[in-house]
Parts: structure tokens; sequence; C-alpha cells
């Protein structure tokens, strides 16, 4: 081995995703056709079919995905039926980025929308239950203009509800 060996491998950041589903294969065909993934590599199950480790890139970042095993470890929101979590992606245009990964079969969960904090922002569930946002940034705000326009939203919140 030599010494010239980075700390954070290149393409990689601080902070890397590295999600759990309970198809994996079929997650990696979905993420590309929703989200215009690249494949870097997949690394097979003891079983061969499964995956045990594969890295995909959408944009700038890489996402690090496995199939869900039995016993300890990291279960799908498919089987803990939810996710604590959400995948945020900064997108040229939140419309197209959206409408891209609802025909291929996220569920929606948000349509774009514009938001107080300067963003237009929409969300989706894909087929594997892992929430996914996408933003477009359209205004720079101060602290007190996003103040202020979250408490214009946060009163309007209840408008149309009976």
């Amino acid at each position: 081995m030599g010494g010239n060996v980075k700390p954070i491998p290149d393409g990689f950041h601080t902070v890397t995703s590295h999600i759990t589903v309970n198809d994996c294969n079929g997650a990696i065909e979905f993420y590309k056709e929703a989200f215009g993934a690249v494949e870097i590599m997949r690394l097979a199950g003891p079983d061969g079919k499964s995956i045990m480790h594969a890295e995909i890139r959408i944009g700038d970042s890489i996402v690090m995905l496995n199939d869900e095993f039995s016993g300890p470890g990291p279960k799908s929101p498919k089987s803990v039926n939810g996710t604590t979590s959400t995948l945020h992606l900064y997108v040229e245009d939140c419309d197209a980025a959206f409408n891209q990964a609802v025909a291929a079969g996220a569920a929606v969960q948000m349509p774009p929308t514009d938001m107080f904090w300067g963003d237009r922002f929409a969300g989706v569930i894909d087929p594997f239950g892992h929430n996914w946002s996408f933003a477009t940034h359209k205004e720079d705000l101060t602290p007190e203009e996003i103040d202020k326009r979250a408490a214009e939203w946060m009163a309007n919140m209840g408008e149309g509800c009976s």
C-alpha cells in the first residue's frame, strides 16, 4: 500500500448518504431513471443476487446503498414502515426533477412550491420507502426576511382546513 492514500476518497464529501433498501438492484435502476444516477459499482451479497454494497453518483454526490439482510444492521423503510430521513437534492430545475421522479414511479409527497426560505421545493417517496426532496434556490434572503415569511406562512397554514 502506498503512502499517498487520501483519507477522503475522490468524489466523496464529508457526509455521504448510505441507505438500505429491500431491492437494491431495482433501486439502482429506479435511481438511474428518476434522478439520472450513474452506477459506480456494486458488490454482490453471499447469494450472488443481493447487493452487499453499491455506489451511485447523483450530480456531484455519491450515495452508497445495500440490500437489507436478516439479523442486526440497518433495515429498509419498508421493513420498519417508514423512514426518519430525507435525501435532499439541490437541482437546476426543481419542477423538472420532480416530474422526472414521478414519471419513474415516485409518489408525490409535496408538489413543487415556492417556499418562504427562498427555494422552489418539492418532495417524493421512492418505491423503496425513502423520502427525497428537490430544491432550486430562487432568492437570497436575510434571516429576518425568512423569519417574517415563516411567521406569515405558519399563520396561513390553517386556511382552508375545517
